[in-house]
């Protein structure tokens, strides 16, 4: 018998201006993370031509391919469809709606940055999806 497909835990939308590094990377790593178990998705308030790619350098050391992402442009329909929404310096361009829950995650903006300097900034946001993941299961279970 086949396993039965199962509903995401929830939704998360990860916001930054560019779509181009930080979301990208913190949507490569939740996808990564937790599997078909959270619904991910990540846009731009300008999104750039393409992800930066230092930022594709900084999570293939890490075994996350991004390399085929493209940067989308923030809809209003990708927020009311998200059950988290993550904002990384998009600040007033991210639409606000009841019985979401909206975090502002402060991090240095990779762009114009070799992989040296990407390096510590894609860490700080696993362990940040990392305690993501872990707020959401306790959420769920609760």
């Amino acid at each position: 018998m086949a396993p039965q497909p199962t509903t995401p835990l929830a939704s998360v939308l990860f916001v930054c201006v560019h779509n181009a590094g930080r979301s990208q990377m913190a949507a490569g790593f939740l996808t990564h993370l937790a599997g078909d178990r959270v619904e991910v998705s990540s846009a731009g308030s300008l999104p750039a031509d393409q992800v930066n790619p230092a930022a594709v350098e900084a999570m293939a050391e890490a075994g996350i391919d991004i390399s085929t992402e493209l940067p989308k442009l923030l809809t209003t329909e990708a927020v009311k469809a998200s059950d988290y929404v993550i904002t990384m310096g998009c600040g007033d361009a991210c639409p606000i709606f009841p019985g979401r829950t909206y975090l502002d995650w402060a991090l240095e903006d990779p762009a114009g940055q070799g992989v040296e300097a990407v390096r510590p900034i894609r860490d700080e946001i696993r362990t940040r999806v990392e305690v993501l993941i872990a707020a959401i299961d306790a959420e769920r279970e609760a």
